[in-house]
């Protein structure tokens, strides 16, 4: 040990408290009457009464005795940095999510929202025993616009979730890291969003329209076309709403359609789910495997029919799975080309929905 160093343990041990070891500089603990240094193990007690080091053939009493060298050295812990507030709208540069979230999360919530649902359902059949009383009740309107409601735990589940990938987890930073925000937007682009989602609107009724008839041709060519006439003529979940439904329920359905069930399902599928796996799982992966899974929940119903033969089944899931299907690869193909900004894909998915109802309303009661 030089001069130099010699000085500066005589100017450490002046005060009665070291904040720091004079050797390794690293900060002492509050621990009274302590002997010695956490992280070198240099005798505190003997540097300041004798003014020097003690020599190093004394064993550190922290340090387990090894035959083999051993380096000591604290852990550290490597957390994905935090997106900033300017950062929020391209985040291609951050790590997000990765895939058990991006579908774990969304799934979670689902559950979570057929839970409630079912729960309600569990204590009118309690209070009735009278299953046509409840299958009237399910497929009443305002059942559907009350029950639309619990579609907010869509949006309210990833909210939660990516707070911890923001510097400030403020709620408009939230669903601005999920895509639903006009940051950056003035109201040409603004109105240019609006308009491409009105539309693709018209084109996803056309697209579903040309899908679901060449679906029907093909499945006809399979399997005969008196199984498939037959069930395309069975009274869909639809037909059976519209039929109890009059001007008054097709206007808030309408509202309900655009401000909730459609922002919730894009916030959750296209903002969470497919954002993270095209981080995880590339582009192409992401938008597919988001559309596949979109489509099955929406038709997975099919398989809680009593059904006895599987063939029927599987056509009928055919029928309604490959239109949802198309209309949910053109939506995620559209949040893709909008940069990940869901303005146009809510547009798109409300007004659709509200436009296959009021033509189903119309095309029923013969307007």
């Amino acid at each position: 040990m030089n001069n130099r160093d010699s000085n500066k343990i005589q100017q450490s041990t002046e005060s009665e408290k070291w904040l720091f070891c004079p050797v390794c500089g690293n900060k002492i603990p509050e621990i009274q009457k302590l002997k010695f240094c956490m992280q070198c193990g240099t005798n505190l007690t003997f540097l300041k009464e004798n003014k020097k080091i003690i020599p190093r053939k004394v064993v550190n009493p922290y340090i387990k005795p090894s035959q083999y060298p051993q380096a000591y050295n604290t852990p550290i812990f490597y957390e994905p940095k935090k997106i900033s507030n300017n950062e929020i709208i391209d985040t291609k540069n951050h790590k997000l999510w990765g895939t058990g979230a991006s579908i774990g999360v969304p799934l979670g919530a689902y559950f979570l929202m057929n839970f409630l649902t079912a729960g309600i359902l569990a204590i009118i059949i309690y209070f009735s025993f009278n299953l046509e009383y409840v299958f009237d009740f399910i497929f009443n309107p305002y059942f559907l616009i009350f029950s639309s409601f619990f579609e907010l735990i869509f949006i309210l589940v990833p909210v939660f979730y990516v707070g911890k990938y923001l510097q400030n987890p403020s709620l408009k930073n939230r669903l601005g890291l999920l895509g639903f925000t006009l940051k950056g937007f003035d109201r040409k682009r603004t109105l240019k969003e609006i308009i491409i989602g009105l539309g693709f609107a018209v084109i996803g009724l056309l697209l579903v329209a040309i899908i679901a008839f060449l679906t029907e041709i093909i499945l006809e060519f399979a399997f005969g076309v008196e199984i498939i006439r037959n069930l395309s003529s069975t009274t869909t979940d639809i037909e059976l709403i519209i039929s109890g439904a009059d001007i008054l329920n097709l206007i808030l359905l309408s509202l309900v359609l655009i401000l909730i069930i459609g922002t919730s399902e894009e916030i959750l599928f296209r903002g969470f789910m497919q954002k993270g796996l095209m981080r995880s799982l590339g582009n192409k992966g992401g938008i597919i495997i988001t559309a596949f899974i979109f489509a099955l929940i929406h038709v997975i119903g099919i398989f809680l029919m009593d059904v006895e033969n599987p063939l029927i089944t599987f056509i009928s899931f055919s029928l309604s799975f490959i239109p949802y299907f198309a209309i949910s690869l053109m939506l995620g193909l559209i949040y893709y080309w909008r940069k990940e900004n869901l303005i146009a894909v809510v547009i798109t998915h409300g007004v659709y929905d509200v436009i296959t109802i009021l033509l189903a309303y119309m095309v029923y009661y013969g307007f």
